[in-house]
């Protein structure tokens, strides 16, 4: 219904006016993305809770001066993003990390996205490797 009164609108100069054209184009040219928002319940209406996660990326903004060079900043960026998606995923970014450090190297190459946070979370989360160190803790 929606679909067929913004294709009438968009034909009807005048309407365009009254509703304003930023408004028209915005439904006229996100309703792919309106529509995996209506069609799928479980897709959030806005992104505010990655933009909470990511925040701490632009507390730590004068640290990051010090990557040296562009490819240790894209290393740093890399690793924010895991930490972020661990939180998110509600993972001790810690085990993840130490987990996937220490079976990376028996993991199948063809598997690899067992290793991320989300798939990680379902396949090793209930029994992850640990370092020498947590054993000598214990």
């Amino acid at each position: 219904m929606f679909s067929l009164w913004r294709k009438a609108r968009r034909e009807n100069s005048a309407a365009s006016r009254l509703l304003g054209t930023t408004s028209l184009r915005f439904a006229l040219h996100g309703w792919q993305r309106l529509q995996v928002y209506l069609s799928d319940p479980d897709v959030p209406i806005d992104t505010n809770h990655l933009e909470r996660a990511l925040r701490v990326i632009p507390m730590g903004r004068k640290n990051w001066l010090f990557c040296w060079t562009e490819v240790g900043a894209q290393q740093v960026g890399i690793i924010q993003s895991l930490l972020t998606t661990c939180r998110l995923q509600g993972i001790n970014p810690y085990t993840y990390l130490v987990d996937v450090l220490m079976r990376i190297d028996l993991h199948p190459a063809s598997e690899v996205l067992d290793l991320t946070p989300r798939v990680w979370k379902d396949k090793f989360a209930d029994n992850p490797l640990k370092s020498d160190l947590a054993m000598v803790r214990q």
